[in-house]
C-alpha cells in the first residue's frame, strides 16, 4: 500500500522521500538501458535493503517502482514481454481431479505438509490448484510469503494455502492487538495473512479443512524463521461474507475480531468498496 504523508510517500516499513525519488529518477535517467529487475536490485544495494538474512529484498523494490510509477512521480522503461512470474502463472496447468474424496479424516491420516518450493513439483501443483480452483485465482505475491501444498497418506493433494504480507492497517485487528500507528508500522512483519485456502471441490472430508489449519498454525513459527531469519506471531484472514461464514477457522480457534470498511491496497480516495 502506498500513502502520502507530508512530502514523503510511505510503504510499509520504508519511508520514500524526496532524496531516494531523486536517486531512482537519476538511474532513471542515467541508465535508461535497465530493466526494473536490475533497478529494483540496485536500490536495493544502494539502500542496504535486506531481509532478515541478509537477502536482497528486490520483489519489495520492484513493487514499490510500479507503485510510484502508478502515482505518476516516475516513468518507467515499458516493459519487453511477461515477468516470468506472470508466465508461469499463464502456464499453470488444471490438476486432474481424479476420483472424488468422501472419506472420514482418519482415512486420509497421517497428512504431509509441505512448503511448494518455487520451481518444485508441488509448487507446479499449487499453482494449478489456485489459478483454476479458486474463486479469486492466483495472482504473483509481492514480499514475505509461504506456500503450503498438503497431501493425504496416498500422496494426493488435498488443500493448498497461501500465506502473505498482512492488511497494512485494519481498525479491528489493530485494537485487538492495541497498536497505533507508530508501533504497527515497525511490528507488521510479525503478522501474515492467509490470502488463500483451497479445499479442492472433489475433496469432500469433514473437519479437513479446520484440522489443516491447526496443522499450519502449529509450524508455520520455525518454516517462516527458516526462510526469512524472523517469526511470525499471528495469523490473519478475511472472509467474503457473502460466499462463506467461516466455520473452518472458528473450529481451528480462530478469533472474529470485525468487520472491515471494504477498502483495498489500491484505495487512494476512499472511494473503493469490496465484501
Amino acid at each position: 500500500m502506498l500513502r502520502a504523508v507530508a512530502s514523503a510517500l510511505v510503504i510499509p516499513g520504508r519511508e520514500v522521500g524526496e532524496s531516494k525519488l531523486d536517486l531512482i529518477r537519476g538511474l532513471l535517467s542515467t541508465l535508461p538501458g535497465w530493466n526494473r529487475t536490475r533497478l529494483g536490485r540496485e536500490l536495493c544495494a544502494h539502500w542496504n535493503w535486506r531481509n532478515a538474512l541478509g537477502q536482497p529484498k528486490d520483489m519489495a523494490a520492484r513493487a514499490l517502482l510500479l507503485k510510484l510509477e502508478r502515482t505518476g512521480q516516475i516513468r518507467l522503461r515499458a516493459r519487453r514481454g511477461l515477468p516470468p512470474n506472470a508466465r508461469r502463472n499463464r502456464r499453470a496447468a488444471a490438476v486432474a481431479p481424479g476420483h472424488p474424496i468422501r472419506v472420514p479424516l482418519r482415512e486420509l491420516m497421517p497428512l504431509r505438509v509441505s512448503v511448494a518450493a518455487p520451481g518444485s513439483g508441488d509448487a507446479r501443483v499449487f499453482h494449478g490448484l489456485l489459478a483454476h480452483g479458486h474463486y479469486l485465482g492466483h495472482r504473483n505475491t509481492v514480499g514475505e510469503n509461504l506456500r503450503y501444498l498438503v497431501r493425504d497418506r496416498h500422496a494426493r493433494p488435498v488443500a493448498c494455502l497461501l500465506f502473505g504480507s498482512a492488511a497494512w492497517q485494519s481498525a479491528a485487528r489493530d485494537a485487538f492487538i492495541g497498536w497505533d500507528r507508530p508501533t504497527r508500522e515497525p511490528n507488521l512483519q510479525g503478522l501474515t495473512n492467509n490470502t488463500r485456502f483451497l479445499i479442492p471441490s472433489w475433496v469432500k472430508v469433514p473437519h479437513l479443512a479446520s484440522h489443516v489449519l491447526g496443522l499450519i498454525a502449529r509450524r508455520i513459527r520455525a518454516d517462516w524463521h527458516a526462510k526469512y531469519g524472523h517469526p511470525v506471531r499471528a495469523l490473519e484472514t478475511f472472509v467474503e461474507r457473502g460466499r462463506f461464514q467461516g466455520i473452518c477457522y472458528r473450529a481451528a480457534n480462530w478469533l472474529r475480531l470485525g468487520q472491515t470498511q471494504g477498502r483495498t491496497r489500491q484505495d487512494r480516495r476512499h472511494r473503493l468498496r469490496r465484501p
